[in-house]
């Protein structure tokens, strides 16, 4: 397997997987909840397509439960492990040609099989489609990908790459059906074929997904319940709402602030358990440079200068988020502080400075766009105190617009918006994965940031250490460079939240490391 020299890194990243149960009662046993019905686990995060070609975003999220991956994170695992493959390891010293041999007598579920030229065809059709900002941008180190014979897969890579195995078990990389995923276009239905622990027996865009048991499923997930049905909820209140009257079991992916603090302060006999951890989701706003504007370094760094970190965590977030300095956030190897060391405590005046010594005299006028439905129900008030903080320096004249995600995305993938709001939540758990994705012509933004020396050099210098730990230099150089560019400006650290009824357990063990629920490890006590 993956070469295990990253000691020292695996065990700052423990930490990211720990949940603690600051609420709520019992841990008992497990059975199956076949005779209660469904757990059914609410969240503001829809999917934007069932096509695992066309998705870098929280469609992740769907996906780890209904399809497979060669690799993947076993309970407790902070590197991948082998779920539709038997083994997988480098071949060779360069960390150029990674093998994989699948389990055998592996099926769809369906019945079709799903042999060495099902996991090739899944590869290939993301680099053939080659969906703007979709997931083609993490096999920027793969040269090409062989199937020999029924079981074995070989990974040709153009470059060294440590990190290929984290790739292959992110959910973008998702085994699929040949025979109803085309290899030269995105699968047009509702519909799924393919190998995971749940089969997904319907489908209503933007309202819930049924997920039962898939029988045919060979991997490492131990189901500890025999169906899960999702529901997607327009908003924090309503999906609390839900948990209280029972109509869901838990919610997870966009708990507001406001509710947070609530489940906190809760009487007991309410019967919630709110489950709280840290995290590496991170939220920012990204500069698109073909906006006039937004295109002047001086802007940016204006911008950079003025925002206020602090009081968007403890005015909106309630401090339930942590300030962010940079596009790495805490608890993983390579973190700096290189905004705060640059910019420091908000000024304006030192942004007004910034402003004319670039000639630019009258206010700046930005457009910031942010979504509706995908990071929560602060995001429409964080956006309003940002307008606030820069229009009240007296150097910017800000307009907010907002869409539901599934036309945000779209927008921000043609180069629409000046200025816009994303969140980041992990591919997988190293310091890379918050730089690699977001520069270069092909990138998870659909923005394309030219950044030679990072995406020549200091990203090429970095995969070929397999310990991780011996890579900081180059992150934080990395790290720099973005500061001094400014196109990325990183707000805020999110924590983990979840909540459930006082008869579910399994939700401490249900983030893997990168905070995707796996539906699986869910289950109701069967007594108290």
């Amino acid at each position: 397997m993956f070469n295990r020299n990253r000691n020292r890194f695996l065990r700052q990243l423990a930490a990211i997987t720990s949940i603690s149960m600051v609420a709520g009662c019992g841990v008992l046993s497990s059975g199956s909840s076949e005779d209660e019905g469904p757990i059914v686990v609410g969240t503001t995060s829809a999917p934007s397509t069932l096509d695992p070609a066309a998705s870098w975003d929280g469609s992740w999220e769907l996906f780890r439960n209904i399809y497979q991956t060669l690799l993947s994170y076993p309970h407790g695992a902070v590197e991948p492990g082998p779920d539709a493959a038997e083994s997988c390891g480098f071949t060779d010293s360069s960390n150029r040609t990674y093998r994989c041999l699948l389990r055998a007598d592996m099926r769809f579920s369906d019945g079709d099989p799903l042999d060495a030229q099902a996991v090739k065809h899944s590869i290939d059709r993301i680099r053939k489609i080659g969906v703007v900002g979709g997931p083609a941008g993490l096999l920027g180190s793969l040269e090409r990908v062989q199937a020999l014979g029924d079981r074995e897969i070989v990974f040709r890579l153009n470059k060294s790459d440590a990190t290929f195995p984290f790739v292959l078990a992110t959910p973008a990389m998702s085994i699929v059906d040949p025979d109803d995923y085309p290899a030269d276009a995105l699968r047009k239905d509702s519909k799924v074929s393919g190998s995971g622990p749940y089969t997904l027996r319907s489908y209503e865009e933007g309202k819930r997904a049924e997920l039962v048991r898939n029988d045919r499923y060979k991997g490492f997930a131990e189901r500890r319940n025999d169906a899960v049905t999702i529901r997607y909820f327009p908003d924090s209140a309503q999906m609390v709402g839900a948990l209280r009257d029972k109509d869901i079991d838990v919610t997870f992916r966009g708990l507001a602030a406001s509710d947070v603090v609530s489940l906190q302060g809760q009487d007991p006999d309410e019967g919630i358990q709110l489950l709280e951890g840290a995290g590496t989701e991170i939220s920012y706003l990204v500069f698109n440079p073909k906006d006039p504007w937004a295109a002047k370094l001086a802007v940016r760094k204006a911008v950079a200068q003025i925002v206020d970190r602090p009081a968007i965590a403890h005015k909106i977030y309630k401090g339930t988020v942590e300030p962010l300095y940079s596009m790495v956030p805490k608890g993983l190897t390579g973190h700096t502080v290189g905004f705060f060391d640059d910019y420091g405590s908000p000024s304006s005046s030192k942004a007004r400075k910034l402003l004319l010594e670039a000639g630019i005299t009258e206010r700046v006028p930005l457009t910031f766009w942010y979504t509706t439905d995908r990071y929560g129900s602060e995001t429409a008030p964080e956006f309003r105190e940002l307008k606030s903080q820069l229009e009240d320096s007296g150097l910017f004249k800000v307009t907010l617009k907002s869409r539901p995600w599934k036309t945000y995305e779209a927008g921000y993938r043609k180069g629409e918006y000046p200025v816009f709001g994303r969140g980041w939540f992990a591919d997988f758990p190293d310091a890379e994965n918050f730089i690699a994705p977001f520069v270069g012509e092909e990138n998870a933004l659909g923005t394309p940031y030219a950044s030679p020396f990072i995406t020549n050099n200091l990203l090429p210098e970095s995969r070929r250490e397999s310990d991780r730990g011996a890579v900081v230099k180059q992150f934080e150089e990395a790290q720099q460079i973005l500061v001094d560019d400014a196109r990325l400006l990183p707000l805020w650290q999110g924590k983990q939240y979840v909540a459930a009824s006082e008869d579910i357990s399994g939700g401490e063990a249900a983030l893997d490391p990168s905070t995707i629920m796996t539906m699986w490890e869910l289950y109701r006590k069967t007594s108290w």
